[in-house]
């Protein structure tokens, strides 16, 4: 299909690249080539490659794309960008999104590094959850973000009374706890500062809604205007209606 060009301007914040297509199967397919090219680029140069992904519905399609890509998966280590503070068996867990549709055929062999602990609050496990995605390859091959129709990506949710600690581009930390107030379940994240260190910072969606809801960040300070134009490492936006 057909790659679309451009849209118009997002206004005062900048102008993130963007990647827009005819239909999502085109997006999945061109989304899941690319990343898979930035992981053997980075395994070439550092005989490892990492990649922090989302959940939701709108990265299905890609997962199932990505998984048939034949890279060194054993390579490659895969963590969450976010994760609800719920058993990784539940349907709300992005953990078994990602084991169910990316994690299989050639990709079953990556590494896998999950948000979610056996605490009961996701407080108490900070430390730990730090810690362990310090022991990956660092700084991320590919961070794909997605985002809400409220301007949310990563758990960076409006009105979140941590909001400023998770978007402060000098935190030492990886991972930050949402509470959020406009959404179901605590929530394990990464911090604005680990997503800036990455290569290469995508932003996947679609839908018009969602592109008028972008269009307007900058306007209305959605937490997505942190990506998309305020910081020199900007999201590339990878768009189908």
């Amino acid at each position: 299909m057909r790659q679309r060009r451009w849209w118009r301007s997002m206004g005062a914040a900048g102008m993130s690249e963007q990647r827009l297509f005819e239909d999502r199967a085109a997006l999945d397919r061109s989304l899941a080539e690319h990343i898979a090219r930035q992981l053997q680029e980075d395994i070439a140069q550092r005989g490892a490659a990492s990649l922090a992904v989302s959940g939701g519905s709108t990265p299905r399609g890609m997962f199932t794309c990505l998984a048939s890509q034949v890279i060194p998966w054993d390579r490659v280590h895969i963590t969450l960008v976010d994760e609800r503070w719920v058993d990784a068996s539940s349907p709300d867990s992005n953990e078994r999104l990602v084991r169910e549709t990316l994690m299989r055929g050639p990709a079953a062999s990556a590494h896998f590094t999950g948000m979610k602990s056996g605490h009961d609050d996701a407080d108490h496990a900070l430390g730990e959850m730090n810690a362990k995605l310090e022991r990956m390859p660092l700084p991320f091959t590919c961070v794909v973000l997605g985002m809400g129709n409220d301007g949310h990506t990563a758990s960076w949710f409006p009105r979140a009374a941590n909001l400023q600690h998770l978007l402060d581009p000098e935190s030492d930390l990886l991972v930050g706890t949402c509470n959020p107030v406009t959404a179901p379940h605590q929530r394990m994240t990464l911090t604005l500062a680990a997503v800036l260190s990455a290569t290469d910072i995508i932003l996947h969606i679609t839908g018009d809604e969602k592109r008028a809801v972008l269009e307007q960040a900058a306007e209305k300070h959605y937490p997505v205007a942190a990506v998309t134009g305020q910081y020199d490492n900007e999201a590339t936006i990878w768009w189908a209606p």
